[in-house]
């Protein structure tokens, strides 16, 4: 797959999901930087830049899903995801439960794994932490390689009421 068929689907999903009334898009980037270019084509009024704080980010993102909204709350890096490890562990995946329903927080968490190639951005941005989420949390958890795997994760994310992860790969970003 080029690189422009991979960011060409993500800017269709980011563009597809911003057309729904309740989104907003929070993190580092989204409203100076785009996004690695795939929020280009939505509302800078659907746009929350954050500062670095990823615990705090991820607590402001579970609270606007409990007030109707679908926050996709966007990390620069997975690198950085266990800052905010106790809310996404202990709050977004067990508030349903703990509320015996009452609570279903829809949160899209979107993060990207840094290149090794053809740039190495160094072992503090590349490292992959699916693995390590995954054995913690019972949300689903995509890796986002393929059309099919866009498809298929973002699709999901918006069809369901239920957190979930997308993990993208930055050198899908950059081409080669």
């Amino acid at each position: 797959m080029s690189y422009s068929d991979y960011h060409s689907r993500i800017c269709f999903w980011m563009k597809e999901i911003a057309s729904m009334d309740n989104t907003i898009f929070l993190g580092q980037q989204v409203a100076s930087e785009d996004f690695y270019g795939t929020l280009k084509d939505v509302d800078i009024t659907k746009r929350l830049e954050m500062p670095v704080a990823e615990d705090m980010q991820t607590g402001l993102a579970i609270g606007l899903s409990l007030q109707g909204f679908l926050p996709i709350s966007i990390y620069q890096r997975m690198d950085f995801l266990p800052r905010a490890a106790d809310q996404i562990i202990n709050h977004l995946d067990l508030l349903s439960h703990l509320s015996r329903n009452c609570f279903e927080p829809q949160v899209v968490i979107r993060t990207t794994v840094g290149t090794t190639n053809p740039l190495n951005v160094g072992v503090q941005h590349s490292k992959d932490l699916t693995k390590m989420f995954k054995g913690v949390v019972g949300f689903e958890i995509f890796n986002v390689r393929t059309i099919r795997d866009i498809d298929e994760a973002y699709s999901y994310a918006i069809h369901t009421k239920r957190p979930s992860m997308i993990v993208e790969y930055q050198e899908l970003y950059v081409g080669h």
